[in-house]
């Protein structure tokens, strides 16, 4: 998977979340939501870091 394409992907996964506890829980979990989406963003953050050092390995 391209590099832009698996940080698309984690983006998208974090407005589904926001879009699912809005629309499906009315905003009770919250906390939960924030969790997941710290989770996510730390997740695409080292796929960023990862990806990186490996391109710049390769030069």
């Amino acid at each position: 998977m391209k590099e832009i394409t698996g940080l698309y992907v984690i983006l998208a996964a974090i407005f589904f979340v926001n879009l699912t506890n809005m629309t499906l829980f009315n905003n009770e979990w919250n906390g939960i939501a924030m969790l997941l989406n710290t989770g996510l963003f730390v997740a695409g953050t080292a796929y960023f870091l990862s990806s990186r050092d490996f391109i710049m390995k390769n030069k």
